[in-house]
């Protein structure tokens, strides 16, 4: 049994989806300010280990601007709260640049290794599409598509999500 260390209901049932082992397990972790997503993430993984037996899991999901030279990366939780998704969006309108990336990055512990596997989604940035309620969904739409996240169906994103290609990766690293 792996635990996905998340309070995140819709994160963990696309991660289950993939690995059938897996366990939600809601622990409350200090979460460092960094732009290395494994720097992040191997600190939480560390603090994991105080309050639970592993094997665990954890996940950082960032958005990637290359008008900003990759901010805000793993800082996007806080750039939404400042600024919104309609702010993000008229950051890279500003440069004309709507290039972006989508990644996931899983940390795996186990008996005191910490494996990583990544996941990436190339797209752009676009113009707010529907509700904003997950996140930045609503202005990343990947590329050879015509849907941001937010208009697809919960199973079209996850067929191609930054999540399930990290998730794959796992899977196939513990077979």
């Amino acid at each position: 049994m792996i635990y996905f260390i998340t309070g995140n209901k819709n994160k963990f049932l696309e991660v289950q989806s993939i690995l059938n082992n897996v366990e939600q397990l809601e622990l409350n972790l200090p979460e460092i300010q960094s732009l290395d997503a494994r720097e992040i993430i191997g600190q939480k993984l560390k603090e994991a280990t105080k309050k639970h037996k592993g094997p665990f899991i954890v996940e950082d999901t960032s958005l990637y601007l290359d008008c900003m030279n990759g901010l805000p990366g793993p800082l996007i939780k806080w750039f939404l709260d400042a600024i919104k998704v309609e702010g993000i969006y008229h950051i890279a309108e500003s440069y004309k640049n709507f290039k972006a990336e989508a990644k996931t990055l899983i940390g795996y512990y186990d008996n005191g290794k910490i494996e990583f596997f990544e996941g990436i989604v190339k797209g752009k940035i676009v113009s707010p599409t529907g509700s904003t309620d997950f996140g930045w969904d609503s202005i990343f739409q990947p590329d050879n598509s015509d849907k941001s996240f937010q208009q697809m169906t919960k199973e079209q994103k996850n067929k191609i999500s930054m999540r399930k290609k990290a998730v794959a990766k796992l899977k196939l690293y513990l077979s």
